[in-house]
């Protein structure tokens, strides 16, 4: 029944824009490959019904990294794949001693943002071309109804469909590292402990600067 509908959105959405389409099927695979979890069939339907969610649709941001139709499910594909690798590195496993099942990789990388989801609204905005006469051109505003933060909301939401491990709950939440809001010391406390938290936040500042900030 799952894959039925899987099967039946593919063919509603074939004429999208390719590259769009390119990263659904990217993460559909990732996803359904490595997470198996009581829960997860429920939050990818969830994911990809369009009346209820905007995942593939939205952007990672309003004007800095993915601030473009489908940003925000590549910016999750990008994570998925700088955190792969940073957790392969011969120092990390040896010297660090960090390891961690396929399936807790793919969740925290592939869901660290849907706090993000529908979120993002389009408006227009007058802007002066190059000859110098003004047009309206779409922008993105951050309109958030559901203000529980941002990776405490991703936890949240991620929660409600399926139950998260420690190291999971506490990577997703504190993925931003000390570029967010909160206490540097309860950061510092977080990142010590959970040391996926930090690898997490590694490969989100690899995808954000390094991938996406160079294609923008």
């Amino acid at each position: 029944m799952f894959y039925d509908i899987l099967n039946i959105y593919y063919e509603l959405h074939r004429k999208e824009d390719v590259t769009t389409m390119d990263f659904k099927e990217e993460f559909f695979k990732i996803f359904t490959d490595n997470i198996k979890r009581e829960g997860s069939k429920e939050l990818l339907e969830y994911l990809i019904d369009e009346k209820k969610c905007d995942f593939f649709s939205a952007p990672a941001s309003t004007r800095f990294h993915g601030a473009y139709k489908g940003g925000l499910a590549e910016h999750s594909i990008n994570v998925y794949k700088c955190l792969k690798d940073y957790l392969s590195r011969d120092k990390v496993k040896e010297e660090f001693g960090l390891s961690y099942s396929d399936e807790t990789i793919a969740i925290v990388a592939l869901l660290h943002d849907i706090c993000k989801i529908n979120v993002y609204k389009t408006s227009m905005r007058n802007v002066k071309d190059e000859s110098g006469q003004w047009t309206k051109v779409p922008f993105y505003q951050y309109e958030d109804n559901l203000p529980y933060g941002h990776g405490e909301k991703s936890v949240y939401m991620i929660s409600g469909y399926m139950r998260l491990s420690r190291d999971e709950a506490f990577a997703i939440r504190y993925h931003m590292g000390f570029s967010g809001e909160e206490n540097k010391n309860t950061v510092g406390t977080a990142l010590d402990k959970f040391p996926l938290a930090l690898a997490l936040n590694i490969a989100d500042m690899e995808a954000t600067f390094l991938l996406e900030g160079r294609k923008g």
